[in-house]
């Protein structure tokens, strides 16, 4: 590891980029890398290199970074179908920034090496898989093959010699976001949880009517249920809505980025599969039980055990009593605290009388 420390100890970085053309979560987790990154350069113009839905999340976070480049994709990565006529001018475009350091986060590096090697920068670093080739041992890693996500990233950072800044994650919200959040939610400020029915893979969806059940039986407990999702899932959290016996508000399609995450940080509870708004809710704060496959959990689940719990069974689906029991958990041991009455001058009513 001292190698990665004392290569990045000489750099001087004018500009600097980073690859991550992922999702949501896969950016949310990278929060911490990405706070480590910026103390370690921290006179550097910082740039994240994603998918084109990203340049609202770099406008979020202009305390980590300061620009963005739209990744039009590339042949093998499967985050979004390549534009292959755009890539010449994009790595043209790329090389003529003449970056200093390129930092490949985007995952083991069987392609994305090749893919960062082309901006034509003064040094690159990054992972490289495990047993593969290694453009540069001092400031390359072996791609972990175990552990949470944000924690392999970190690992990266460490070898490379950047002071770690925590690993929480980060949401700021604005005064806008919550303004509007506020506004969408004014019929239940205090007392709804938000279910999240929805996954952008298909496969890691909780079965829809168990989301209805657990949702009638929150709402069982006095608790307005909100549920959220993005335009494309409509039909499933309309679907929800329907199925259930106690009334729902559907903000599904409703919501930004921002607002959306203003909703969360506003809920007393999440329920949700294993995709971007449970890293929201991490960010936020906010309890989450999430539902997940597999073996997921060991790389996707926040580090948080307490106040978020991710449920899976291998080969199938939890029930409905194993994801409603925790949610209730949760609800108990994060519940607001009431703030007592100021105590007032002269004798007080009775309790009939009040």
């Amino acid at each position: 590891m001292q190698h990665g420390a004392i290569a990045t100890e000489r750099l001087v970085s004018r500009k600097a980029a980073v690859f991550r053309a992922l999702k949501l979560g896969d950016l949310l987790v990278s929060i911490p890398a990405l706070r480590a990154i910026r103390a370690g350069l921290p006179d550097a113009e910082l740039v994240l290199v994603g998918l084109p839905w990203a340049r609202e999340f770099v406008t979020r976070f202009p305390h980590l970074l300061d620009g963005f480049r739209e990744f039009p994709g590339w042949p093998g990565l499967p985050e979004r179908e390549p534009e292959l006529d755009r890539i010449p001018r994009f790595l043209a475009d790329m090389q003529a920034e003449r970056f200093d350091f390129v930092i490949q986060l985007h995952g083991s590096g069987l392609i994305a090496n090749e893919v960062c090697g082309r901006f034509g920068a003064g040094r690159t670093a990054g992972f490289y898989p495990a047993g593969g080739h290694c453009p540069d041992p001092r400031l390359y890693l072996p791609w972990p093959d175990h552990g949470l996500e944000l924690r392999r990233l970190l690992a990266l950072t460490e070898f490379l010699g950047f002071p770690t800044r925590g690993e929480h994650l980060e949401f700021p919200l604005g005064d806008a976001d919550r303004h509007r959040a506020a506004g969408l939610t004014s019929s239940c400020p205090g007392r709804f949880v938000c279910v999240h029915p929805g996954a952008s893979v298909p496969e890691r969806r909780w079965p829809a009517d168990r989301f209805t059940a657990v949702a009638d039986a929150l709402a069982a407990r006095g608790l307005q249920v909100v549920l959220t999702g993005t335009a494309g899932e409509r039909g499933l959290t309309a679907g929800v809505a329907a199925g259930m016996a106690a009334p729902a508000l559907d903000l599904a399609g409703k919501t930004d980025l921002g607002v959306g995450a203003a909703v969360i940080a506003s809920a007393r509870l999440l329920v949700c599969n294993d995709t971007g708004v449970s890293h929201i809710a991490a960010a936020v704060g906010t309890p989450s039980v999430v539902i997940s496959t597999d073996d997921n959990p060991a790389r996707w689940a926040p580090p948080d055990t307490a106040r978020h719990r991710v449920l899976s069974r291998p080969g199938g689906w939890p029930e409905v009593p194993e994801v409603l029991a925790p949610a209730l958990d949760l609800l108990d041991s994060f519940a607001p605290t009431r703030t007592p009455r100021p105590q007032q001058d002269g004798p007080r009513c009775a309790p009939s009388a009040c």
